[in-house]
């Protein structure tokens, strides 16, 4: 089974991207969707633990844990996010294990991880090849600011977090532009499968 991990950075097109491969019939794993199923259940204990008032009625709360987050970037808890991650982060790795088990059973050749950190979080070593996002800066700042619960301080927080552009693009094996459009990024994931799936077929 090839496995493709996709990333990039904040709002490069990742989830768009990999919406494209699953409308395509290619099964997609979300690091994202994974921890938002995590701030219903498992998490929820571990991260009140670790910010005490960022639950609500046993889920995160995503709007609490972010001013908590960025109150502590602001003071002198400059490891206040690695916290967080070290929680999360294996439970997504279980996650993940599970969903490339489930898709071998079932024959699959050809998944892929959306993972935001691949790089940072040395997920790049468990997949087969590389598919990194980009988009202009200016696009990519508008789409960001545009989510829930993000301003220009969390931006720059999450930012700084990530591979630059440049050595995440020296890394990968694929790039695609999400900048021009859907459709224009869709014409580039079809051409992607016309390469890969040869090659999965082939494992």
């Amino acid at each position: 089974m090839l496995i493709l991990g996709l990333t990039g950075a904040i709002a490069s097109g990742k989830s768009t991207t990999a919406s494209l491969f699953a409308a395509r019939g290619v099964p997609v794993f979300s690091a994202d969707e994974a921890v938002h199923r995590l701030y219903d259940g498992p998490a929820v204990a571990p991260i009140e633990a670790a910010f005490p008032g960022t639950t609500r009625d046993g889920t995160v709360d995503r709007k609490a844990l972010s001013h908590a987050l960025k109150t502590a970037a602001a003071g002198e808890d400059q490891e206040a996010l690695a916290r967080l991650e070290a929680i999360v982060h294996p439970m997504v790795r279980e996650a993940e294990a599970g969903f490339i088990a489930r898709q071998k059973l079932l024959g699959r050749r050809l998944v892929v991880l959306e993972i935001p950190l691949l790089f940072e979080t040395g997920a790049d070593r468990r997949v087969d090849m590389i598919l990194v996002t980009v988009a202009d800066e200016e696009i990519r700042r508008s789409r960001a600011l545009a989510r829930p619960f993000m301003d220009t301080a969390k931006l720059a927080l999450l930012d700084a977090r990530r591979l630059p552009e440049d050595e995440q693009r020296r890394r990968a094996h694929f790039v695609i532009d999400t900048g021009s459009g859907l459709e224009a990024a869709a014409t580039a994931v079809d051409g992607l499968l016309r390469a890969l799936l040869p090659v999965a077929n082939a494992g």
